[in-house]
């Protein structure tokens, strides 16, 4: 999600207002408990008896396998979430074998990925080699790219590889270990332990690695460990050589502009160095050039977007910097009294529509969640994990949100119209449009003839703050000058400045023209963008804010006197604290500020112009003193829900209803989302054996379908044929002329089939392997509808292996199912 633009503020926080007692309700139940509990199998059984209601993590397949073990359940499937290597190139005093392209590259042969989602996964996904996963809208983009790449578990070959560029840089094999300056090659895999599959991923690596003659070294720890180890340390100090990498996503994204940028690119400081210019930092500007260009829309057409995302995920796997391993169906557990749990196609179960939308009988949810707290929050450069994400977006409202189904733009807090002249024309901007002008420090008006791509009108339905006061434009103006303000590096000696924030933000202001308020809640955004989707548009230029002008002041006051920092990598840099607004501490800071601001008839510099009262500010300042005062935290936001506590000792974050007749949105509101109709291969017909050179074809029954989409491949990977056909009805027939036939190879075939709807943005998928032969020997055919499908609907990894024996070849058939 890009809402970079929309400063910290798009991604929202919460606060508490003591004044909602008999207001409307805006949600169905009056609190939610989020509760620590690091071990899934007590989770699961807390579940099953309800004293929780869901649990906020995987639950492994095993445990859920029969009807038995899903007494007392609901079980939802989702995919969303992947694992990764993530590879130190740094170079060093030391020798970094990674370093070295080929060996990274070799990696891939290294590892089994298969085995990571049989026997690690329980088959509960796919092997993935990018970014993209086969439930990503963006794959089918991707996949005759991929499919070139060939990947196999080949240990030999991967040693081969290494052998090979090792020796070139004259390091020696002494009695089965590699030495590079007469010292071992050391290794050093950081493992997450608090995770079973990654664990496990972690100590296949190191064996695997200890097998071809380097000394490994195993450090294993939590998130916070990691983002000591890894993502705090300098790259080429080599604390780290590898390091098993999870995640998870908050929303299902149509269009995703930063995804690629964000896992391969330099830029978005996400990459070894992570953008501190005090460490080795990892280059790469084809793969700058292209992934900035998905991110502002440089593009004019479809085609030419399809093509740089081709290119971005060629260039990222041939880089092996970030080597993705294996998309996760990741099993959530709810209790049976349970109902209108929203299941995102990215974001799973806790997406943040599910406590909105949630009903329970007793007026509490009770979630447990796997870490009740990692990292910091703070809505600038904190709330970088999953666990904290999952809370904040219950207490915040963003401008624009993802559809969970279709993963298209739509408006929460905003309404738009969007006029543009893209890709190829231009609007001219009214003289009366304003910029922040970093240099100047003040509002300046567009110069004469300026001109932008696009305009779009964005009407706000404001409401409150959840500490009483209205939100209001000064908060969307002030919001705009903090993105650009540390967005722009004016000279060396700019403060405000971060290493994470800056150089992912500086992408996004370049393409901002000006700003012209048209009333107290409308204003016209102008931008050089374009999207050949007119939601993309308005989600790239929407200016919103999830926390109040005066926090965001006292934020920015506190980082400038160098006392936190907004960003992990600046705080470890500078060896301060790492903002969080949830910490007594640092609140005790925040209020501080506001004190002097209050005291001292303190205007930020953002709103100085605005001719506001005295009266306004000191209000403003006197309810957040207030708020912290009587909460013991700064978190004040939009939402549906309040920060209630977070107690640090019982491991628990309770928020509750801000029943406040201003919220825009009330009970049942989001309803809509609770459930939706999924594509769904029914049958399939395919012969057994293939007469090479001879035509054939393959009948498709589906529902809740508008295309299918299929690959042919023969058995050394190369693409035969692909097409996408439109259903008009249940039915159709995928054709296979001689000439394809003619180009497979005796022994086997591949045919993969994607079942694809509009409306619903996660195809259905299956895969089989067929037999080639030369002779005219006829064998009856298969179909799907002679398998013993397993009966629950939740679960949609089937695997199916009929074996049949044709001229000495196993085929295995595999179904598998994208929809719960």
């Amino acid at each position: 999600m890009k809402k970079l633009l929309v400063f910290i503020l798009a991604l929202s926080i919460v606060v508490v207002a003591n004044n909602q007692a008999f207001a409307e309700k805006n949600v169905f139940v009056d609190s939610v408990k989020f509760i620590q509990y690091l071990d899934e199998n007590t989770a699961l059984e807390e579940v099953r008896n309800g004293n929780l209601d869901m649990y906020y993590y995987r639950i492994s397949s095993d445990r859920l396998e029969n009807h038995q073990a899903r007494e007392g359940l609901q079980v939802f499937d989702s995919t969303g979430g992947s694992y990764s290597i993530l590879v130190n190139p740094a170079e060093s005093k030391e020798f970094n074998p990674f370093s070295i392209k080929e060996i990274r590259f070799a990696l891939n042969y290294l590892v089994d990925r298969k085995l990571i989602v049989n026997e690690l996964m329980g088959g509960y996904g796919s092997p993935m080699i990018s970014y993209y996963g086969p439930s990503d809208p963006e794959y089918l983009t991707i996949l005759e790219e991929l499919e070139k790449f060939n990947f196999q578990y080949n240990p030999d070959l991967a040693e081969k590889i290494i052998t090979d560029a090792l020796k070139e840089k004259g390091a020696i094999k002494t009695e089965g270990r590699w030495m590079a300056d007469s010292k071992p090659i050391e290794i050093k895999i950081f493992i997450r332990s608090d995770d079973p599959v990654r664990k496990s991923i972690g100590e296949i690596l190191a064996v695997e690695l200890d097998r071809i003659g380097f000394s490994v070294k195993k450090d294993f720890g939590d998130l916070n460990k990691a983002f000591v180890v890894v993502y705090g340390s300098n790259p080429s100090d080599l604390q780290w050589s590898l390091y098993t990498e999870g995640w998870g996503r908050s929303a299902f994204v149509r269009y995703d502009s930063v995804g690629l940028g964000q896992m391969y690119s330099p830029w978005f400081s996400n990459m070894p160095g992570f953008n501190d210019p005090s460490y080795w930092n990892y280059k790469n500007d084809k793969l700058d050039e292209i992934t900035q260009k998905i991110y502002t829309g440089d593009f004019d057409t479809s085609e030419e977007r399809s093509n740089l995302i081709q290119e971005a995920v060629v260039e990222g796997i041939n880089e092996s910097v970030r080597i993705f391993l294996a998309s996760k169906i990741d099993q959530y557990v709810v209790n049976e009294k349970i109902s209108g749990v929203v299941n995102d196609f990215g974001a799973g179960i806790p997406s943040r529509f599910t406590p909105i939308n949630a009903k329970s009988d007793n007026g509490e949810l009770v979630i447990g969640v796997k870490q009740i707290y990692q990292g910091a929050w703070n809505p600038v450069m904190g709330l970088t994990d999953s666990y904290s994400r999952h809370i904040w977006g219950t207490i915040s409202d963003p401008g624009t949100f993802k559809h969970p189904f279709t993963g298209e733009t739509f408006p929460i807090r905003t309404n738009w119209q969007v006029e543009t002249a893209g890709p190829e024309g231009s609007l001219v901007v009214p003289t009366k449009a304003t910029m922040w002008n970093p240099v100047s420090q003040k509002w300046e008006n567009v110069k004469p003839n300026t001109m932008a791509t696009s305009k779009v009108v964005f009407d706000f339905s404001f409401g409150n703050w959840h500490n009483g006061q209205k939100i209001d434009m000064n908060d969307i103006l002030h919001s705009l000058y903090f993105t650009i303000e540390w967005g722009t590096q004016t000279d060396e000696n700019d403060k405000t400045y971060d290493t994470e924030f800056t150089p992912r933000t500086a992408q996004s202001i370049q393409t901002i023209i000006g700003v012209n308020q048209i009333d107290e809640d409308t204003i016209e955004v102008y931008v050089n963008y374009w999207h050949f989707d007119e939601g993309e548009i308005a989600d790239w230029a929407v200016i919103w804010s999830s926390v109040p002008w005066e926090i965001s002041a006292a934020m920015e006051k506190a980082v400038l006197d160098g006392k936190v920092s907004f960003s992990r990598s600046g705080a470890t840099s500078k060896n301060i604290s790492w903002l969080s607004l949830i910490i007594p501490n640092n609140a005790n800071l925040i209020k501080n500020y506001l004190q002097e601001f209050k005291n001292s008839n303190y205007k930020p510099v953002s709103l100085e112009e605005n001719n506001l009262e005295s009266k306004y500010f000191q209000e403003r300042f006197e309810s957040s003193i207030k708020w912290i005062e009587e909460n013991n935290h700064a978190v004040i936001s939009n939402g549906p829900f309040y920060l209630e506590s977070y107690s640090p000792e019982s491991r628990t974050i309770s928020v509750s209803a801000f029943d406040d007749d201003s919220y825009p949105f009330k009970i049942g509101s989001w309803s809509e989302f609770e459930n939706s109709d999924f594509p769904n291969i029914k049958e399939i017909k395919l012969k057994d054996a293939i007469q090479r050179g001879k035509e054939f074809s393959i009948e498709v029954e589906a529902e809740n379908t508008d295309s299918i989409l299929y690959f042919l491949t023969n058995s050394q990977g190369n693409m035969i044929s692909s097409k996408s056909i439109e259903m008009d009805t249940n039915k159709t027939n995928i054709k296979i002329d001689a000439k394809d036939s003619e180009k497979l190879i005796t022994g086997t075939g591949n045919i993969k089939i994607f079942a694809i709807s509009n409306s619903v943005l996660k195809p259905d998928f299956y895969e089989s392997s067929f037999v080639v032969t030369e002779d005219k020997t006829e064998l009856p055919s298969i179909s799907s509808e002679n398998i013993e499908f397993l009966e629950n609907e939740t679960i949609y990894e089937i695997w199916i292996i009929p074996i049949i024996i044709v001229a000495g070849i196993a085929v295995l058939i595999k179904k598998r199912h994208s929809n719960p």
